[in-house]
């Protein structure tokens, strides 16, 4: 359709840039479009730099067009980032013209909300929501708050508050009591938190709503309080498996959707939740993430969807489903195509909607007849556990998300990602997000752009140190466990345990050569701050691994003299990593306890919100089992857990070739696990190193490193 406008501000992405670019927000015009094709339009009118577009959501597409491409700016999604503008905006020579070719764009996974955001208040939420306004995101998941709906629900139900509220995990672990994993982990959830994030997700949706996105609510999916069969005795109320190596105590209690009590309980929870919230008429319902069903026969399932999807329409008849994909490829063995076909097609045509949850790894749509006909976005999840590792696989997501675009089908309805937490990677998320735009920015292209923009001007060292990273370092889809071996828990082979694999698809001379050109670059970004300090300390991390290699080799030899020199290595690695890490916000544990301890209202609220922050990024939960799943190569992190670690790891295997002793792995696991207890617990406190300055740290560090590097090409 031919291009129209109507001459009024758009008052939502006026009040965005306000809030980002303050000294530069009155030089831009932002105009309606009354195109009904989705797409933004950028020219230089006089003085004026014009954004068009037919909604807020595209008009601010465009307005990030023009800040990435035109002023080599980057909005980080993390507020305590700089947003650095150009002193005089550049001109647009001919006008742009951009259109949609995806309709929805999703973000979000619930465990993000544990992962990332547990501690965020509304200053991260702001900057968060103003960066996917930016990226073009249509659907956000919005869970945080329903805690006090459901509080609200269950006690009118018959339960006591006490109950619910022990029912409730601790914040940081919410995500997993919302998808039916865990109850009562460190509970009882505090009052004061049920009603802040009450208070806070309504800020969330109205600022969400406003900028044009159709926030994602939960709808109720099963999951109820054991103690809920006391008041309903019939009703089938089981147990579902264990998860996680949680104590039986733990274990969530799951209400067959097709029991009379399923739209009761579905009818509370949405009525209150639309008088709380509101409503865009799309639910996420995740029955069986991770957790066998009931039972595994065809038609049973089928009953199952079809009545959680009624239970949802009687309420809201505008209802659309919103179902993680990810079920079928984590649990293969029992979604077999015909289970599949009988759950997804028990849900009318169009009324269900699936992310297909993994697709830089495995394609889901490809496996199921395009989901047999039910919409569906493509998805990059591209991190595990919050986890701070150089991950994703840049060509190959470029050459599948194409793929998708030209045969996924009519019931491609968009693209999405569903990373667990935000990890070092910000750029991948915006590259798929790019993709939903024909913007005609050939890959090759995007990267030179990537690279201008991380230093703020164009620079061939730059250009071809992110060239290497997209083509040779960034090869491998994220993994779960993924970790450097300064993570992991000591051991003298391999990495102990799945939660910390530091598998990497690059030879450590290329990520060092990268680092190399990059520090060559003389800018004063903070984009190119942060790329250095997180660059080198991939690169430090990896290059420990070589060094306890060697120690064990060393201690295999009986080679005590090598011992020593490998150890002081590698505690002196650890130590490097921490000062570098130090010297920018993102990677600071102090940043993540202050963040909780501000929750609290007192010093004993005050110590359980940080133990349970703590608790998340070490030992997890009450076991061995995901230990370490959710590591951070933090400042903080390094000197107070994984150094001690390493430290009493050495001491222990030196003590054992001083005296002929073997090394009594068994005893060592058993102390260390002492000691991560601990130090989970705030009755323990840390002490956090100071920042320094990030450019000059990391080339003294390149510099003193550099014969050990260079050795290894």
């Amino acid at each position: 359709m031919a291009a129209g406008c109507r001459s009024e501000d758009d008052a939502a992405v006026r009040a965005l840039a306000r809030r980002i670019i303050p000294e530069h927000e009155k030089q831009f015009r932002f105009e309606r479009l009354t195109d009904t094709t989705e797409c933004f339009e950028l020219e230089s009118r006089g003085s004026k730099i014009v954004v068009r577009g037919n909604s807020s959501a595209s008009i601010a597409v465009g307005l990030n067009h023009y800040l990435k491409n035109y002023c080599l700016t980057t909005v980080s999604w993390h507020a305590c980032n700089p947003v650095e503008m150009p002193a005089v905006l550049p001109r647009i020579d001919e006008k742009v013209r951009v259109e949609s070719r995806a309709r929805e764009r999703f973000f979000l996974n619930y465990c993000t909300f544990g992962y990332t955001m547990p501690w965020w208040g509304w200053t991260e939420w702001e900057r968060f929501i103003d960066w996917m306004a930016l990226q073009g995101v249509t659907m956000p998941l919005a869970i945080t708050g329903q805690e006090a709906v459901w509080q609200r629900v269950w006690t009118r139900l018959g339960l006591s508050d006490e109950e619910v509220r022990a029912y409730f995990t601790g914040p940081a672990h919410l995500p997993w009591h919302r998808m039916s994993n865990i109850d009562r982990w460190q509970g009882p959830l505090p009052e004061e938190w049920i009603d802040g994030q009450l208070a806070l997700q309504q800020r969330i949706l109205a600022r969400e709503r406003e900028l044009g996105m159709k926030p994602v609510l939960p709808a109720f999916a099963g999951h109820v309080p054991q103690e809920l069969k006391r008041l309903h005795p019939d009703a089938r109320i089981t147990r579902v498996s264990y998860w996680g190596g949680f104590d039986d105590r733990y274990r969530c209690s799951f209400l067959d959707p097709m029991d009379p009590l399923f739209a009761v309980i579905q009818r509370e929870f949405l009525t209150e939740q639309t008088r709380l919230f509101g409503t865009g008429h799309i639910y996420g319902a995740d029955p069986f993430n991770e957790i066998d069903a009931p039972t595994w026969d065809p038609e049973t399932l089928a009953g199952m969807s079809r009545h959680i999807y009624e239970s949802m329409a009687e309420v809201d008849p505008e209802a659309v489903w919103l179902q993680m994909g990810w079920l079928f490829y984590a649990d293969p063995t029992h979604w077999t195509a015909e289970n599949i076909r009988a759950f997804l097609g028990a849900v009318p045509q169009d009324r269900l909607l699936m992310l297909d949850y993994f697709c830089e790894f495995t394609e889901i749509w490809k496996q199921t007849e395009k989901f047999h006909g039910q919409p569906y976005l493509w998805c990059y999840l591209g991190n595990f556990g919050g986890n701070t590792m150089l991950s994703g696989n840049f060509h190959t997501v470029s050459a599948r998300m194409e793929d998708a675009f030209a045969h996924g089908g009519d019931n491609l309805r968009g693209v999405g990602s569903t990373l667990e937490g935000f990890g070092v990677n910000q750029f991948m998320y915006e590259f798929v997000l790019d993709k939903a735009w024909n913007t005609g920015i050939a890959d090759d292209e995007w990267i030179a752009r990537l690279a201008d923009r991380r230093t703020g001007f164009r620079d061939p060292a730059a250009r071809t140190g992110w060239r290497t990273l997209c083509d040779s370092v960034y090869t491998l889809p994220a993994q779960t466990g993924q970790s450097p071996l300064t993570n992991a828990h000591p051991a003298l082979e391999g990495n102990w345990h799945w939660t910390t694999k530091p598998t990497t698809g690059y030879r450590f001379p290329t990520l060092w050569r990268v680092w190399e050109e990059l520090l060559a670059v003389d800018s004063e970004r903070d984009t190119y701050r942060f790329d250095v300090v997180n660059i080198g300390r991939q690169v430090l991390g990896d290059y420990f691994l070589i060094e306890r290699d060697r120690f064990a080799a060393a201690y295999a030899q009986h080679d005590r003299k090598a011992m020593d020199a490998a150890a002081r290595r590698m505690t002196g690695l650890l130590a490097d990593i921490n000062l570098l890490t130090a010297c920018h916000p993102e990677f600071s544990l102090e940043r993540w306890i202050a963040a909780a301890r501000g929750f609290g209202s007192d010093n004993a609220s005050k110590d359980y919100y940080e133990t349970n922050a703590r608790m998340l990024i070490s030992v997890w939960g009450d076991s061995y089992h995901l230990t370490d799943y959710a590591s951070r190569t933090w400042s903080g992190m390094i000197s107070t857990y994984y150094a001690p670690r390493w430290r009493l790891f050495i001491e222990r295997v030196m003590e054992a070739a001083r005296t002929g002793r073997m090394f009594d792995h068994e005893a060592f696991d058993r102390e260390i696990r002492d000691f991560e207890c601990r130090w989970a617990d705030a009755s323990h406190p840390l002490t956090f190193p100071e920042a320094g300055d990030a450019v000059r740290t990391a080339r003294e560090l390149a510099s003193k490193y550099k014969p050990l590097f260079d050795a290894e090409r």
